[in-house]
């Protein structure tokens, strides 16, 4: 019988790379946070994020998850959808629904006449008060959004964790 002999080198580089390999495969991702910071104005600050998503009939969203601080040290947080002109017409009466994924409702508020003083609020963009809401999410729980559109129905958006996330990174900033 013939006996298998391995070198000791041989056995601790194996080992190492067995570690490196089992490190690369068992560790977290890390979290690229795509949170930009703006100073508007001195003393005005603005954190946003911005996601691509599209809603169940394919269409194309931007959703901008922003706060503001002023001055005075106030803040708002708010988040923008914006569908493409001519496409959809949202009901700015109407709040903006978020569904989770284990069946709780929150309301946003429409905020969308605060965008501008000077011009109405357009169809294709809608903005609510989310502060109230953040500290309910949870990253790990499926959300949905239901933007109510003037025809009675009302467009869904699946929000992925990472939107989240960076909706309370904002929130926390």
């Amino acid at each position: 019988m013939k006996s298998i002999c391995f070198n000791g080198s041989k056995i601790r580089r194996l080992l190492a790379a067995l570690i490196c390999v089992s490190l690369l495969v068992w560790s977290p991702l890390p979290a690229f946070a795509a949170v930009a910071q703006i100073e508007e104005s001195p003393g005005q600050m603005l954190y946003q994020s911005r996601q691509n998503l599209r809603d169940q009939t394919g269409k194309s969203w931007q959703a901008i998850a922003f706060k503001r601080i002023h001055p005075d040290g106030s803040a708002i947080i708010s988040l923008r959808l914006v569908g493409f002109p001519g496409a959809v017409e949202l009901d700015h009466t109407q709040p903006l629904t978020l569904t989770t994924s284990l069946g709780q409702t929150l309301i946003a508020k429409d905020v969308s006449s605060e965008i501008s003083q000077e011009t109405p609020a357009l169809a294709n963009v809608g903005e609510y008060d989310i502060q109230p809401v953040i500290p309910q999410l949870r990253a790990e729980i499926p959300l949905e959004l239901t933007l109510p559109m003037v025809t009675g129905s009302g467009i869904k958006l699946q929000i992925p964790f990472t939107a989240i996330q960076e909706w309370q990174t904002i929130s926390a900033l």
